[in-house]
């Protein structure tokens, strides 16, 4: 029995400060080399998005997810290759996916950032989750005793040593 062919991710962070038709351009140039040498599965937009944190001193990425066969590791090295070179991308990412892994969400229905899948996979708690009742939390350790009331003395700290500015002949 053979097993399917492995889908991979490609999600490319373009600048939303470069013009549209050079964000376009490099879409389609990715996209022409995943089907000359692969299968090109699916093509999501997900539109301009705000990044966790600055990027090449940009606040905010357009994403697209390109899901894909790859026919030859040839179509991978090609991809890395080109897709490090070309101005406009702030970051790309190439993972091969796991078999039984479910469809990646429609992220175009909505514009926020998605936090709810990560909350369901236990990375965050989602911001309207109830906090962990007391049955589930873990018992609190037993208190230790308190120390005594007369602080010990501290070790006696060495002189800095002195340093000299002048001129140095």
């Amino acid at each position: 029995m053979t097993l399917p062919p492995p889908i991979y991710d490609l999600v490319l962070l373009l600048d939303p400060q470069l013009e549209e038709p050079a964000r376009a351009k490099i879409v389609a140039d990715a996209r022409a080399t995943i089907e000359a040498q692969g299968d090109l599965v699916r093509h999501d937009p997900w539109g301009e998005r705000p990044l966790a944190y600055p990027i090449a001193r940009k606040a905010s990425a357009e994403y697209h997810l390109l899901q894909f066969h790859a026919g030859t590791p040839k179509l991978l090295d090609s991809l890395e290759h080109s897709l490090r070179i070309i101005d406009g991308i702030l970051r790309f990412r190439i993972i091969k996916l796991k078999p039984g892994v479910p469809d990646a969400p429609d992220m175009r229905a909505s514009s926020s950032t998605p936090r709810r899948a990560d909350a369901e996979a236990g990375h965050e708690q989602a911001p309207d989750a109830e906090p962990p009742s007391a049955s589930t939390s873990t018992p609190e350790p037993a208190s230790e005793p308190e120390p005594s009331s007369t602080p010990e003395p501290e070790p006696a700290a060495e002189p800095a040593a002195e340093v000299q500015v002048g001129d140095h002949a």
